[in-house]
C-alpha cells in the first residue's frame, strides 16, 4: 500500500473515516520523491522516533527498514489507521512537546534518528525540544515551512538570519535533503516546505544555557545594534556593553545578523564576570 499516492491515500482515509485536521495543522505527504528522500536519509539507522505520523505515509516505509520504530501521535483518530498502515510500529498517543524525548529515544537501538513533518504552528518549540535530545540520535530529519528552513540555514549578513539560525548552527551540521512544494501535500498548504537533516556536531558549545540566552538577547531587536540589545537584555550600561563587544574583537556598531557562529562563541567567552 503506497500512501504517497494521493488516490491510495484518499481511499485509505475514507475507509477509516479520517480527514486532515486544520486545528492540528495536518497536511499529508503525497510525493514519492519526498518520501524516498526522507527514507534514504534515515536508512542507516536501526531505531527511529517519528513525531506526528498521521496516517503513516512515512511511517509505513521507514518501518520496513529499521529494527524498531516508535511514533508519537496526538490525534487519537489516527492511531487505529496506523495499526493497518504500520503494524510493526509502537504508536503512542502523546504530545511531543510534553514528552521526555530523551527517555523515549533510549528505548530504541542505535544508531537512532528522529523524523517529523513538523506542524507549522509549533515548529519552533518542537525543533527546540528535538535539539535538547541531540545526545541520543545521530540525525534528525525534519520537514518544515520553507521560510523557516531558509532561516535555519541562513548565513551571516543575510536578512533571514536570526536567533534560530545561530542556535541550531552551533549545535548541528545542517543540510537540505529535499524541497517539498505545496502540491506535495494533501490538502495542499498555502506555503512550500523543505526537509532538513540535522547531524549533531562532535564538539558542542560550552555553557549552553548562557550561550543560548546571549543569542536570544542579542537578536531581541535584530534591526538594532548588538550593543543596544545587550544593554536591554542584561540591564547593563552602554559603556559595559561596548567594552564587552570590543573585548570580543567586534565592531562597535555590529548588528546581530552580521556575526558568524564563531564570533557568537567568542562573544560568550568574553562575557564580563558581572553577567548572571
Amino acid at each position: 500500500m503506497d500512501l504517497s499516492n494521493a488516490a491510495v491515500l484518499k481511499q485509505f482515509l475514507a475507509r477509516h473515516g479520517l480527514s486532515a485536521s486544520k486545528g492540528l495543522g495536518q497536511h499529508f505527504l503525497v510525493s514519492s520523491k519526498v518520501v524516498d528522500s526522507i527514507v534514504t536519509a534515515a536508512s542507516m539507522c536501526k531505531g527511529v522516533l517519528e513525531i506526528g505520523p498521521g496516517p503513516g505515509v512515512l511511517t509505513s516505509r521507514i518501518s520496513e527498514n529499521v529494527e524498531k520504530m516508535i511514533a508519537l501521535e496526538l490525534d487519537e483518530s489516527m492511531i487505529d489507521a496506523l495499526k493497518e498502515s504500520a503494524p510493526k510500529v509502537d504508536v503512542r498517543k502523546s504530545d511531543a512537546l510534553e514528552s521526555n524525548l530523551t527517555a523515549i529515544l533510549k528505548e530504541l537501538p542505535e544508531p537512532r534518528a528522529v523524523v517529523s513533518n513538523l506542524p507549522y504552528y509549533i515548529t519552533g518549540p518542537l525543533i527546540t525540544r528535538i535539539a535538547e535530545a541531540k545526545a541520543e540520535y545521530v540525525k534528525a530529519i525534519l520537514m518544515m515551512q520553507k521560510e523557516v528552513a531558509d532561516r535555519v540555514i541562513a548565513k551571516p549578513k543575510t536578512s533571514a538570519r536570526g536567533s534560530l539560525s545561530v542556535y541550531l548552527q552551533l549545535q548541528f551540521e545542517i543540510r537540505l535533503v529535499v524541497n517539498a512544494p505545496a502540491g506535495a501535500f494533501l490538502p495542499p498548504p498555502k506555503v512550500d516546505s523543505a526537509v532538513l537533516e540535522f547531524t549533531p556536531l562532535a564538539s558542542q558549545p560550552e555553557n549552553e544555557a548562557f550561550l543560548f540566552k546571549l543569542i536570544r538577547f542579542g537578536f531581541a531587536q535584530p534591526r538594532k545594534t548588538l550593543s543596544n540589545n545587550l544593554v536591554a537584555g542584561y540591564k547593563i550600561d552602554r559603556a559595559a556593553a561596548l567594552e564587552w563587544i570590543a573585548a570580543a574583537g567586534l565592531k562597535e556598531l555590529a548588528r546581530p545578523q552580521e556575526l558568524t557562529n564563531e564570533e557568537w562563541l567568542h562573544l560568550a567567552a568574553k562575557a564580563p564576570k558581572l553577567q548572571p
